[in-house]
């Protein structure tokens, strides 16, 4: 089975099927909707040939459906049929769970997205679980208000650090996984790695995309 992956982010989408050596990267921005997404796509893969799609959404994906539109894109994602646009079949997860299923060896994981804000999600076996994990209450705040992309440009990045460590420990108390993944972007800047951690790449969500369809997870 080919399949296409379509990774979305706040400033790009990346693209990857089968059988590919380089993914595609679209720029997208504040205003990027699901009727920008579809041509974009359909152009930009017009000489692969897949015949299902993996979609990673920065949001709330509820039994394969999107939950409420993103804060940092446009509007009309939320019960936009992909299935009908594209005219194949589609799963869609949450794109922190995806990275999560694409960095699985086995065990309980935890995956730690540490980018604009912060993703999380676990898998244990067959079981995915998305988190909303970024806005538990922490300190004066959430962990995502202290650990996002704005914290670091305001704290600097020694004591944003300091933030990601704390949060990282209290996650590891309260979920006991075997492991924790460290993904993001800014997950680069930890010069230091706490037990029994590693870091994540982002290929690993293009992992977790064609994983989708080896067979049927519980999400």
């Amino acid at each position: 089975m080919n399949v296409l992956v379509i990774d979305i982010g706040g400033s790009n989408i990346k693209l990857l099927a089968t059988g590919q050596p380089e993914r595609i990267k679209i720029p997208s921005g504040s205003d990027f909707t699901p009727n920008d997404l579809i041509p974009l796509v359909k152009d930009a893969t017009k000489e692969w040939s897949y015949e299902v799609i993996s979609i990673g959404f920065p949001g709330v994906v509820k039994r394969g459906t999107i939950a409420a539109d993103p804060v940092n894109m446009g509007k009309g994602w939320m019960g936009y049929d992909f299935e009908k646009a594209f005219g194949m079949p589609v799963r869609i997860i949450n794109d922190a769970a995806m990275q999560a299923l694409g960095s699985y060896e086995g065990g309980k994981l935890l995956f730690m997205g540490f980018g604009t804000g912060l993703g999380t999600a676990m898998v244990f076996e067959d079981l995915i679980l998305p988190l909303e994990g970024g806005h538990l209450p922490f300190k004066l705040g959430t962990f995502e208000t202290h650990v996002g992309n704005a914290a670091m440009k305001k704290v600097g990045k020694k004591k944003w650090k300091e933030f990601v460590y704390q949060t990282i420990e209290h996650f590891r108390h309260c979920f006991q996984p075997d492991e924790i993944v460290l993904g993001g972007g800014n997950s680069k800047y930890l010069e230091e790695i706490p037990e029994k951690c590693r870091l994540g790449s982002n290929k690993n969500a293009f992992t977790g995309g064609f994983r989708l369809w080896e067979k049927e997870f519980k999400i």
